[in-house]
């Protein structure tokens, strides 16, 4: 089930491969949804705000994680692109070491951390132990998660993106069943909710283990690829390194967002949350898109085919901006209904909030789109510090307008923060790339 993206029509390549990857999004992010769900229907709507006010915290870790494990295996589609398959091995390998010892040194940093940070943010002291439980169970599983995103992205490496759909698949019917389980009869509210995620992520993790094993030989290593390469970590650490930061960087600015809506209080967070799970949702694409990108440019870059790697951006690109319009279009229309499976008896008032927050963050949909795009094409080519840097710009904006909105205890403000870093960072991600595309050139005279 490997996938050579060298060769073949690059828009037909881009969306078969794209495609699994948006479904294991959207299955990942409809058991994260599921999660709230059952929360705010069957525990409260103080539950459904501690789990959202911690969503940020989750996307500050686990991002970190989730780059550092991308960035590793970036090498890995490039060593596949050029025939390397002894090179892929070796990459695997030390991508399993660093990924373990780093997962050690950050389950400890996390939760040791934790209180601190949660009163950082001004976390509301009625929903503050919630919080606390929720996100500390989540960190304590990051094992787990770092697992599976690992070997899904080293299946993704050599352009498998199926198998990695097919085990979410199964992990997000498994979190359903654990939150219904865990929330309903054995009323675990929502330490509940986390246990389900993290064991639903084990689940996942250990399928992407076992199949590699029995089914792919490219990635099956033995004990001399484990063996330290100075040169390979060296590789893999300068690309996954600004991944991670790049991650951590765009979720320290949506902190500072979610210490700003902690100020204005318990049902407005509810709200927010609420509307957030709705953005997400609509966004995968943009993640999917982005993957496909990351590993198309890394394959064709490990072959020296740099017009193929700008043939593709441009078809990812207008694919993108078509996806935005209608998106937006389509979440104006649907939300009461969206709404009204979040939160149970009168919506208005969420819904007013929730309004609000699509409005203005909807028509920036397609500048995101060339964050996701440029960023990951700049990193498929093994250039990590100019994307990292697009998450300081994203830092800068979002934070501003985030202190600004917070002494000014407006709603909007808060919301306008999101839609400007999108804004700005998604011009500067173009020209950063062509950046990257003009010292490619040179390069390659």
């Amino acid at each position: 089930m490997e996938l050579d993206m060298t060769k073949g029509s690059p828009f037909r390549l881009i969306v078969k491969f794209m495609i699994p990857i948006l479904m294991g999004n959207i299955f990942q992010q409809f058991y994260n949804v599921m999660d709230t769900v059952i929360v705010g229907r069957f525990v409260g709507v103080d539950a459904l705000a501690a789990v959202g006010a911690t969503g940020t915290i989750s996307f500050l870790i686990l991002g970190f994680m989730q780059g550092l494990t991308t960035g590793f295996t970036v090498l890995t589609s490039q060593r596949f692109g050029a025939g390397d398959r002894e090179g892929v091995k070796k990459s695997v390998g030390n991508a399993c070491i660093l990924a373990v010892v780093i997962t050690v040194l950050m389950t400890f940093i996390s939760v040791r951390g934790m209180d601190w940070l949660l009163r950082t943010m001004q976390t509301p002291e009625d929903i503050f132990e919630m919080s606390k439980t929720y996100i500390t169970i989540i960190c304590w599983g990051m094992g787990f998660t770092i697992l599976y995103n690992l070997l899904s992205s080293m299946l993704r490496a050599v352009g498998n993106s199926r198998v990695p759909l097919y085990f979410l698949g199964i992990a997000a019917g498994l979190n359903i069943v654990l939150d219904l389980i865990l929330i309903l009869p054995f009323h675990m509210g929502v330490a509940g909710a986390a246990l389900a995620t993290v064991v639903s992520q084990g689940v996942s993790g250990v399928l992407c283990l076992i199949y590699i094993i029995r089914k792919v030989p490219l990635l099956t290593i033995q004990k001399c690829h484990l063996e330290p390469d100075a040169a390979c970590m060296k590789n893999q650490l300068s690309i996954g390194i600004p991944m991670a930061l790049q991650f951590s960087i765009t979720a320290v600015g949506v902190i500072m967002v979610q210490a700003a809506l902690n100020m204005l209080g318990s049902t407005v967070v509810a709200a927010n949350t609420v509307a957030g799970k709705v953005e997400q949702f609509a966004t995968q694409f943009y993640a999917a898109m982005g993957t496909a990108m990351a590993t198309y440019s890394a394959q064709n870059r490990g072959v020296g085919d740099l017009e193929r790697v700008k043939k593709g951006s441009r078809a990812a690109f207008g694919i993108s901006a078509v996806y935005g319009i209608v998106a937006f279009v389509v979440l104006q229309a649907a939300l009461p209904w969206l709404v009204s499976l979040f939160v149970t008896g009168d919506i208005t008032e969420v819904l007013y909030y929730v309004r609000i927050y699509i409005t203005i963050s909807g028509p920036f949909f397609i500048p995101l789109g060339m964050i996701f795009i440029y960023r990951n094409v700049m990193q498929g080519c093994g250039y990590g510090f100019l994307p990292m840097m697009g998450g300081v710009v994203e830092l800068v904006c979002r934070g501003v307008l985030a202190v600004i909105a917070a002494n000014l205890m407006s709603y909007a403000g808060v919301c306008c923060a999101n839609a400007s870093a999108w804004c700005v960072t998604g011009i500067y991600s173009w020209f950063a790339y062509r950046h990257v595309m003009k010292n490619l050139e040179k390069q390659l005279e």
